[in-house]
C-alpha cells in the first residue's frame, strides 16, 4: 500500500542547494519536505567512513572511464569538500538574468569565508606558494568556510570533517528543522507526480515501501547526475543531454625536506581564467595508493614526502546521463590541451619547490569532483529555474550553462538564496 505525506513544497536531495533552499524557505514559514537518499553521517574523517557514503566506493565512473564524484548523505557533497569558497558562474547567470550579487555577499557572510591562517598549512604548502610568486605566477589565498580555531590540519576534509571546523550542508539542513521542515532520510525520489502540466508531488521508495509526497511545488536538487535522471523518468526527455564535470588530475613529486600531507588542501591558487586553476592536493593514504597505482612502488614514493598539485579545468559539456544510470564523459582534444598547459606548470613548480625532478609524475585515471550541466538553463530549465513542467523546479549546479573549471558550493548556495526568495515573494512566472 502507497502511503502518502503532504506538504507545501518538497525537495529532493539535501546537498548545497536542497539544505539552502529548505533552510530559506521554513524560514519563511513554508511547510517543507526534504528528501534525502543517504542517512545522517555521524562518523567521518577517516577513508572507511568514505567508503560508505561515496558512490560507489569513489569509483563512480562514465564508460569512458572518467571517475564522477558524488554521495548519499545528509548534506551531500558538501560534506567533503575542501571548504573553497570561491565565486563562479556569476557574469553567466548575470548574463542570463540572475543577478547573485546580493547573494553572495549574503552566503560569505553565513559561511564567514575567509583566507586560512599559515598555522593551518603545511609547509609544504608555504614552500609551493613561495616558488610560485618568484615564478611569477601570482598565486592567491583561497577563501575557506573552515574555522580555524577548530581545525587539526589532519589534510582528511575529502573525507568530512570529524572535529566540525568546516562548514557543510548539514548545518543548514539542522536550521531547517528548527524552522520545521521534515527530513526524510532513506528515500529515493523515483519520478515527479504531474496532473494538467503541472507537478503535484514526488514519488518515492523507503525501507517501508513505496510513497508519495504530495506538494504545490516540486524543487529537484539531486545533483548533476541524478537531477536528470529524475527528470527523464518524469518526461522531461531533454535533460541529461549534455554534461560537464571539472575534471582534474594530480601531479606528485618527491621532496627531500618538506611534504604536504600535515594541513589543509588548496589554501591557494594559481588561475589562468578559461584554461585552468591549479591548487596544492594531496589524496588521502588509500586513495594515494589505489589511485595512483602506486602499490609495489610506495617504498620509493612515500606519501610522508610528497608534494602534490591538482589542475582543473572546465572542460566541454560533451556527456551525457541516461535514464538508466549510465554516464559518458569523454574528455576531448581541447579539455587535454587545457590539462597539457596546467601540468606544465604545475610541473616546474613542483621541481621549484625541491621535488626531485625525475620523481614528478602525473597520476591517472581523471577525476569528476562536479558534474553538472545536465538540466541547463535556457535547454531544460527557463531563467526562473522551471522546467517545462509547471511548478517543477531545478536548482543545483545542473542548471549552471557552462563548466565553471572552479568549486562551485558558493555559488549553488547563491543561486539557491535567489530562487527561495522569488518562491517566497511568489514571483514565479507561472
Amino acid at each position: 500500500m502507497t502511503r502518502t505525506v503532504e506538504t507545501e513544497i518538497v525537495i529532493v536531495g539535501s546537498g548545497t542547494a536542497g539544505a539552502t533552499l529548505a533552510k530559506e524557505l521554513s524560514a519563511a514559514g513554508k511547510k517543507v519536505a526534504l528528501l534525502e537518499k543517504g542517512k545522517r553521517e555521524i562518523r567521518l574523517g577517516r577513508m572507511r567512513d568514505g567508503l560508505r557514503f561515496y558512490e560507489k566506493h569513489t569509483f563512480l565512473k562514465s564508460k569512458e572511464g572518467t571517475i564522477l564524484y558524488g554521495t548519499s548523505m545528509v548534506g551531500g557533497t558538501s560534506v567533503v569538500a575542501s571548504g573553497n569558497a570561491l565565486r563562479c558562474q556569476q557574469k553567466e547567470l548575470a548574463d542570463l538574468g540572475i543577478d547573485l550579487e546580493k547573494d553572495f555577499l549574503e552566503a560569505e557572510q553565513e559561511l564567514k569565508a575567509a583566507p586560512l591562517p599559515d598555522k593551518c598549512i603545511s609547509q609544504g604548502v608555504i614552500k609551493l606558494l613561495q616558488s610560485a610568486r618568484s615564478l611569477g605566477l601570482e598565486p592567491k589565498r583561497v577563501p575557506k568556510f573552515i574555522d580555524p580555531n577548530k581545525c587539526k590540519v589532519c589534510g582528511y576534509c575529502v573525507l568530512g570533517c570529524r572535529y566540525n571546523a568546516k562548514w557543510s550542508a548539514v548545518n543548514y539542513v539542522d536550521r531547517a528543522l528548527k524552522n520545521g521542515a521534515l527530513l526524510m532520510t532513506g528515500t529515493r525520489a523515483v519520478k515527479v507526480l504531474t496532473a494538467n502540466g503541472r507537478a503535484n508531488g514526488v514519488e518515492a521508495v523507503d525501507s517501508k515501501g513505496p510513497l508519495k509526497i504530495l506538494a504545490d511545488i516540486v524543487i529537484l536538487s539531486a545533483g548533476g547526475i541524478h537531477t536528470p535522471i529524475i527528470l527523464q523518468r518524469s518526461g522531461v526527455d531533454k535533460a541529461g543531454k549534455k554534461m560537464f564535470c571539472d575534471p582534474f588530475i594530480t601531479t606528485y613529486g618527491i621532496s627531500r625536506d618538506t611534504n604536504q600531507t600535515k594541513g589543509i588542501n588548496a589554501p591557494m591558487y594559481i588561475i589562468k581564467p578559461g584554461r585552468f586553476i591549479a591548487f596544492p592536493f594531496i589524496d588521502p593514504p588509500v586513495q594515494f595508493t589505489l589511485y595512483n597505482g602506486w602499490k609495489p612502488l610506495l617504498g620509493q614514493f612515500p606519501r610522508m614526502k610528497a608534494l602534490g598539485m591538482m589542475v582543473k579545468i572546465a572542460d566541454e559539456p560533451i556527456g551525457k546521463v541516461n535514464a538508466n544510470g549510465s554516464i559518458e564523459k569523454p574528455i576531448t582534444s581541447k579539455d587535454k590541451d587545457k590539462f597539457k598547459e596546467g601540468n606544465k606548470i604545475v610541473k616546474e613548480l613542483l621541481i621549484k619547490a625541491g621535488a626531485n625532478p625525475k620523481s614528478v609524475s602525473t597520476i591517472r585515471p581523471i577525476r569528476g569532483p562536479h558534474p553538472g550541466g545536465t538540466a541547463a538553463i535556457g535547454e531544460v530549465v527557463n531563467k526562473n529555474l522551471e522546467t517545462e513542467i509547471k511548478n517543477l523546479f531545478v536548482c543545483d549546479n545542473s542548471v549552471f550553462p557552462s563548466a565553471p573549471g572552479l568549486p562551485p558550493i558558493l555559488t549553488i548556495i547563491a543561486l539557491s538564496k535567489w530562487l527561495s526568495k522569488r518562491l517566497i515573494a511568489n514571483q514565479r512566472t507561472i
